[in-house]
Formats: structure tokens, C-alpha cells, sequence
């Protein structure tokens, strides 16, 4: 733990400047062993890439045309980008798409596409979606309804249909659940679309964030529709969760037609301007290319199912101590009760009402199942005390 001392040794901070560091430093790496609460994953190792970080790299512009900036990673961005069209059964020639900075850019990315193609349209969303997604409704100026959401985290199919059924003179956005944020749900593609039927809506369009079972659901046996096979029109995945990235980022995958309505040349950089940012990250498409060409398909297969055994462990484990734990059909979210503050905070459990839950990352052990509900058992002891 003195990499940050022998590396700044010859630098112009301060020894104080410097022990600061250090002791962040430390700070994570001890904080990093209770990190079970939130879906990113910490087992990756970039080390051969960091030479490239001495480089003012920026992917700005579109990545399938030539800028003038060419201290870029565009060919790996595209790279990726067909790797993920693959899994979810984009067409090559149909598809466009490229690397955000996270699952909200991803979401703002097909909100924004839907309502330039239906100005007029409602955006319809449940009341589990991510916390991120009233934000940019407000920031595109899309009008939207919220619509309920059931036990398990799904959109309230009847709410939707007579909400639907009522605003009907309205074009329909969807915006879909591939695993909500707390508990992993997965909305039903097909039952939202067969709404749209029976309400007669030739207007619509539906936007998937599928930030966390966007890597999780090509992976399973008999997966739910939830791709482009079922006639989607846009999708954000994160990078940073399944994967593994020391920066968050994800991916945005659209209809190519879509895109081109959206599309502006800009002189400046001599390229097409189709993205929700200008300058972009151009490590973080080196960092998924690179996981892509470490793992391969079967090596991500693997992963998942070794996070939904060790997800199946954990709820076993609670229920043995009687501590009603559940999860969602392809989920490795695990749903348990509320349990007291101070063992919450530890293990950095995210909460919403009376649940909490752990998000069985590549990176959670048995280990740490273990702590964390010996932590639970003897906080409940001492209350019943």
C-alpha cells in the first residue's frame, strides 16, 4: 500500500499532500471488502492499459466517422459496439450505438431520440425505474406519466393499459425495466406490447434500460424478450456493472434510422455530432474491449451463472436464519428487510422503504454473505435482548 509514496516521491507535493493520498488510498481498499450493496463490479484488472492514460484521448464525435481528432479509441468503440449488438440481436447494418459514460447517459440518449421522432408523445414509466430517468424527463421537456409498479418490481400491466387507454390520442414512449434498480424485475416486453394492441397505438416507441440485465440476460437458459428481437427501438447498458470499470460507463444502442434524424455535421471536428456529450472517454471503450477479448462470451456466461448460485447461497442463507430473502427469475439481486443502521452502512446496502438488498457482483464471496448476516444475526440478538 505505498505505490502512491513511491510514485510521488519525486513530485511537488507535499508529505502531507501525499500521506492524504495514501490514506484515501487505504481508505478505499478497506471500504472495498463491504461493497455488497450497489451492482458494480470490482474484479477486473486494467493494469496493461495505463500507459494509454498519459495521452489526452477523447472519442469526440461519432464513432463510424473520421475526425480530425486522432488521438482516439474509435475502432475499439466500434469494436464493442458490435459485440453488443450481437447479444442482443441488433442487425449490423441497422444498429447504431456507442460508448456513454453510464446507464443515465444511455437512458437520456433513447428519451431524447423518442421524442424528437414524437414530440408530442407520452413517456410512460414505472414507479421502480431508476431515480435518474424523472430527472431527464424534466431536462428533454418529455411529458411523461408514472405508472405503478407491483410487488416485485414490474410495471403494473392494468395501470398501464388504462393509462394507455385513456391518453390514447397520444403517441406511446415506453420506458422499460430490464432489471429495476431494487429488486432486479424485469418487465414484460410482450404483455406492453399487446397493451399497445388492444388500444390500437401504431404510434410508439420503447426504450429499454437494461443497465444491469443487459449482461445478465443473453447469458441465461430461455431469457425473457427483452432485445431488439422484440422490436425495441433502444437500449442503455452499463459497463461498469457486469463487466467491471474503475470509470463508469455503458453503452447506447439505437435504430440507425433513428440516429440520422438526429445527426448534425459539425466543422469543427469534422465529423458528425450524434452523441449526448461531445468530448467522450476514449479509455473506457479500451477497457470493455479489452474484458471482451479477455472473457469472450462463454467467460461472461460463466460469470453470471457463478452470480446467481452464489445469489441462490445468499438467500438460503438468510432464510436458514430466518430472514425472508428473495430474488427476481435471471436476477442476482437479492431482497431482504431493512435491517438496522449501523450494519447497513457497513456493508453499504442501498435501501428504499422497508427492503434493502445485495447485488451478488463477480466479486462477492461466500465470505462476505457470511459477515454480513453474522452481522445481522448478533444485531438482532442484542435488540431481543
Amino acid at each position: 500500500m505505498h505505490l502512491i509514496n513511491k510514485i510521488l516521491c519525486d513530485g511537488q507535493l507535499t508529505a502531507q499532500q501525499q500521506q492524504r493520498l495514501q490514506d484515501l488510498l487505504d481508505s478505499v481498499n478497506r471500504e472495498a471488502n463491504y461493497f455488497l450493496g450497489y451492482p458494480c463490479n470490482r474484479a477486473f484488472d486494467y493494469t496493461p492499459l495505463y500507459p494509454f492514460l498519459s495521452y489526452p484521448m477523447n472519442n469526440v464525435g461519432d464513432p463510424f466517422k473520421p475526425s480530425r481528432y486522432h488521438l482516439s479509441t474509435h475502432e475499439f468503440e466500434r469494436e464493442v459496439i458490435d459485440f453488443f449488438a450481437d447479444l442482443i440481436h441488433a442487425k449490423h447494418e441497422e444498429i447504431w450505438g456507442y460508448v456513454t459514460n453510464g446507464g443515465t447517459e444511455g437512458n437520456m440518449f433513447g428519451i431524447y431520440l423518442a421524442r424528437e421522432i414524437y414530440p408530442e408523445g407520452l413517456v410512460y414509466y414505472s414507479e421502480a425505474t431508476h431515480y435518474s430517468v424523472p430527472k431527464i424527463l424534466r431536462m428533454v421537456h418529455a411529458r411523461n406519466i408514472m405508472i405503478k409498479s407491483t410487488t416485485n418490481g414490474e410495471i403494473d400491466y392494468q395501470d398501464l393499459a388504462e393509462t394507455v387507454r385513456i391518453h390514447r390520442d397520444a403517441p406511446v414512449i415506453i420506458f422499460a425495466n430490464i432489471g429495476t434498480t431494487m429488486t432486479g424485475a424485469v418487465d414484460n416486453l410482450d404483455r406492453i406490447k399487446q397493451i399497445l394492441k388492444d388500444n390500437a397505438i401504431t404510434q410508439y416507441y420503447i426504450h429499454c434500460d437494461a443497465a444491469l440485465g443487459g449482461m445478465i440476460l443473453p447469458f441465461v437458459d430461455n431469457p425473457p424478450a427483452f432485445d431488439f428481437d422484440a422490436g425495441i427501438d433502444s437500449m442503455a447498458i452499463s459497463g461498469h456493472k457486469m463487466i467491471g470499470s474503475p470509470i463508469p460507463c455503458g453503452i447506447a444502442l439505437a435504430q440507425k434510422t433513428h440516429v440520422d434524424r438526429i445527426a448534425r455535421a459539425v466543422e469543427y471536428i469534422s465529423t458528425f455530432d450524434t452523441t449526448v456529450s461531445g468530448s467522450r472517454n476514449a479509455i473506457t471503450p479500451l477497457f470493455l474491449w479489452y474484458a471482451i477479448q479477455s472473457k469472450g462470451s462463454n467467460g461472461f456466461r460463466k460469470m453470471v451463472q457463478d452470480c446467481l448460485n452464489m445469489a441462490d447461497y445468499a438467500i438460503s442463507r438468510f432464510n436458514a436464519q430466518g430472514i425472508p430473502a428473495w430474488r427476481n427469475d435471471n436476477s442476482i439481486t437479492v431482497v431482504f428487510p431493512k435491517g438496522p443502521e449501523a450494519v447497513m452502512s457497513k456493508w453499504q446496502i442501498a435501501l428504499q422503504g422497508d427492503i434493502g438488498h445485495i447485488v451478488v457482483m463477480p466479486h462477492v464471496t461466500k465470505h462476505q454473505i457470511d459477515r454480513l448476516l453474522a452481522d445481522l444475526v448478533e444485531m438482532r440478538t442484542e435488540v431481543t435482548l
